[in-house]
């Protein structure tokens, strides 16, 4: 036995019948893809709400890192086939993914700014200038080992244990599915948990923090298994070598564009002087394929729009599930969940009763139908969002905005604005009806006394309460125009007492006659304690859903410390509580985890049965790249679009993936499928070397006819050689 054999030995160990080093993968894929996937679940809404952007820019954003997740596995693999080798790029990319977690876990900690210890942060480029820093480096991590884990752990099985290494990577990819479904539960879990050093917030450094933590012990634990690891030395990526046999195809045959040269069967044929035929008839399968790719995009368009507009819509809505309160961001935990179901019941029951009827449903027939299938998803959604616009704030447009009037005093008011219209206000209530709209300054008077009128003084596209004071003074406050954030409720309370009050629950103090600041309550049972300056209380409570606002009047009828004090509390409804349960995007998850199972699973088989047997990892990575360019489009349509609703939004990216569903089907009607080997063994045959030499030797002579001072017996010498050439060709023929 030689001393390699005998360090192989000792490397080498199997635990039933497996190499043990699989085991130390699997535990660092699970922890990545937990890490991953955790963190991405609250990105858009760390965006919406610790940093403030708007809708549009926070889609913008998380699709722009999706992108960069997809565009960088195709320089992970060159740097893995080429450079450094597999083992060592994951490790090297793996710390630079796990300082990328720390940084984004640091980012998200609001203290860090807060001088003035509000909870809110004051120096917010810092905040966002380490969160986008942290989610390059995450992007180049993630993406850069994402072809080379998988690919790794085959490598670490010798040729007799093929049944073992079709089992690891069932288990592998189970380990994927399992750290994204447990992650996608668990992370917006932290969120919503309250942290801080001088104020209570969502958690959202926790929120990042484990999956950092786990992304370090995935480090950690690949790391252990070092001694235990097949590794194989940088063999050049083939993905270098197409792209190098498709540029010299294009410049030959650019080179070549005078009518005096003879068309070429396919344009890859004009690489044939400089690549062997097998490597450009392989680049030829892998270009067909890659030319069905081109709508493909638009399917994942709409697919990550689920953690990005579907989250955001959920958060318009009502999230109690009975004794179950789901956050916005765990709705996403539907998709894998529904692909863990539906995957078997299409392999075995839906494919083999289409089969039973006599219907040749193809794999490109199968992608099509799961791409109408995604539009119906965002149809779905579509309709789910009118239902949702109806329940949202509405302000008016142009320079109109609304009042409305809420009376301090123990009788009830009748009040005239600019002589016309008349309005009740009953005692320690608001006036009957909605808000009311004016586009100008307006004059009020109470009971008819033009001598007791008031000029309200109204701002453009905002809502505002007026209250009418016992001495019939008015006071304008400001109310919310929008939904709270993140689901959480506004409640402000109005002091119609002539003493000064203190409320618990981050209310404070409140001045006679004077209305508090909104303090946001999360969804559940809250309870205010009302005191006075000689120490008497009333407790208050009340239940909460998702998104309201509420004023609360105490009114000048309140005995404080009397055991019934509560009921006396007038609750005024600012902003209705969300309505729309969160069951109902379940349909639309439905949907488009269907048309993900019936076109992803079918696109990858599909891709792996038409592809040249060293060039699967070719078409690995223009899959992924497909992806990437999905999330781009995101990015333009909604930009360009500027759609003012976003029920229309949806109806747009539903029409443009039907459109493209439509070109889809058209060009899977002339393809023609191929079975690689087949082909790959007809230009193994010995013909072709001879028929490459013939062809290179008659570029040589179209290329001399094409100088001037190269004719004559050099010509003629060549015509002999070719003549040569062809008859060896027909001999090999024979």
């Amino acid at each position: 036995m030689t001393d390699i054999d005998v360090k192989k030995s000792k490397r080498k160990v199997d635990v039933c019948g497996y190499p043990l080093s699989i085991f130390f993968i699997v535990v660092n894929e699970f922890c990545e893809r937990f890490s991953y996937y955790g963190m991405r679940a609250v990105l858009v809404l760390y965006f919406r709400y610790f940093l403030k952007w708007d809708d549009d820019l926070s889609t913008s954003i998380y699709h722009t890192f999706i992108a960069l997740c997809y565009l960088t596995p195709i320089l992970g693999a060159i740097v893995a086939d080429s450079w450094l080798g597999k083992f060592k790029t994951i490790v090297y990319l793996s710390i630079v993914y796990t300082v990328g977690q720390v940084v984004m876990a640091v980012s998200a900690i609001h203290d860090i700014t807060d001088t003035d210890r509000d909870g809110t942060p004051d120096n917010m480029t810092f905040h966002v200038a380490m969160s986008m820093v942290g989610l390059f480096l995450i992007a180049l991590g993630t993406g850069g080992i994402k072809p080379c884990v998988a690919a790794f752990g085959g490598d670490q099985f010798e040729e007799h244990q093929e049944k073992q290494r079709s089992t690891f990577f069932s288990i592998f990819y189970l380990s994927i599915n399992a750290g994204s479904l447990l992650s996608t539960v668990i992370t917006p879990i932290l969120r919503g948990q309250e942290c801080g050093i001088h104020s209570q917030q969502k958690c959202y450094p926790l929120a990042f923090g484990v999956p950092a933590a786990l992304m370090v012990v995935a480090l950690i634990v690949f790391i252990m298994g070092s001694g235990m690891y097949n590794k194989t030395a940088p063999k050049g990526n083939i993905m270098l070598e197409v792209c190098k046999c498709i540029g010299f195809a294009v410049k030959n045959r650019f080179r070549h564009r005078s009518k005096k040269f003879p068309k070429r069967e396919h344009w890859m044929d004009w690489a044939d002087e400089k690549y062997d035929k097998l490597l450009v008839a392989q680049v030829k399968m892998v270009l067909k394929v890659m030319f069905l790719y081109i709508p493909l995009p638009m399917f994942w368009t709409l697919f990550d729009q689920q953690g990005s507009r579907w989250t955001l819509q959920a958060t318009t809505m009502d999230g109690n599930f009975g004794i179950l309160t789901v956050q916005p961001d765990q709705m996403q935990t539907v998709n894998p969940i529904l692909i863990l179901a539906l995957v078997p019941i299409m392999d075995s029951l839906v494919y083999p009763l289409i089969k039973k009827c006599h219907l040749n449903f193809t794999p490109l027939k199968r992608m099509t139908v799961g791409m109408l299938i995604a539009a119906l998803a965002f149809v779905a959604a579509a309709l789910l969002q009118l239902q949702i616009d109806q329940t949202l704030p509405k302000l008016p447009q142009g320079v109109a905005g609304q009042v409305k009037f809420l009376n301090l005093n123990s009788a009830p008011l009748t009040l005239t604005i600019d002589g016309t219209i008349d309005v009740s206000v009953p005692a320690h209530q608001v006036n009957t009806g909605d808000y009311l709209t004016f586009d100008k300054s307006v004059r009020v008077v109470f009971n008819k006394n033009t001598s007791t009128g008031t000029d309200l003084i109204l701002m453009s596209q905002t809502r505002r309460t007026a209250l009418v004071s016992p001495t019939l003074d008015m006071n304008l406050v400001y109310d919310l125009s929008k939904k709270p954030d993140d689901g959480m409720n506004a409640i402000r309370f109005v002091n119609g007492l002539g003493s000064a009050l203190n409320v618990t629950l981050g209310v404070g103090d409140i001045a006679p006659l004077a209305v508090s600041n909104y303090s946001l309550v999360p969804q559940g049972k809250a309870e205010f304690t009302i005191m006075n300056s000689g120490g008497a209380s009333c407790l208050y409570s009340i239940d909460l859903g998702f998104g309201s606002a509420f004023t609360l009047l105490i009114p000048s009828t309140f005995t404080i410390g009397s055991p019934d004090c509560w009921q006396a509390i007038q609750v005024v409804e600012d902003i209705q509580p969300n309505t729309i349960h969160m069951g109902w995007q379940i349909p639309q998850y439905f949907l488009m985890t269907g048309g993900e199972v019936v076109f992803s699973v079918t696109g990858l088989e599909f891709s792996y049965s038409q592809a040249p047997s060293n060039m699967k990892s070719v078409l690995q990575a223009g899959w992924l790249f497909t992806v990437a360019v999905g999330n781009i489009i995101v990015l333009i349509v909604a930009e360009a679009a500027q759609l003012p609703d976003q029920w229309a939004e949806y109806i747009l990216f539903a029409s443009l993936l039907v459109v493209v569903c439509i070109v889809f089907a058209i060009m899977s009607y002339f393809y023609t499928y191929t079975d690689p080997a087949e082909i790959e063994a007809e230009f193994r045959q010995p013909e072709h070397g001879p028929e490459r030499k013939r062809d290179q030797v008659e570029m040589e002579r179209k290329d001399s006819d094409c100088s001037k001072s190269s004719k004559g017996s050099d010509m003629k010498k060549k015509d002999s050689v070719v003549e040569q050439l062809n008859q060896e060709v027909k001999q090999s023929k024979m």
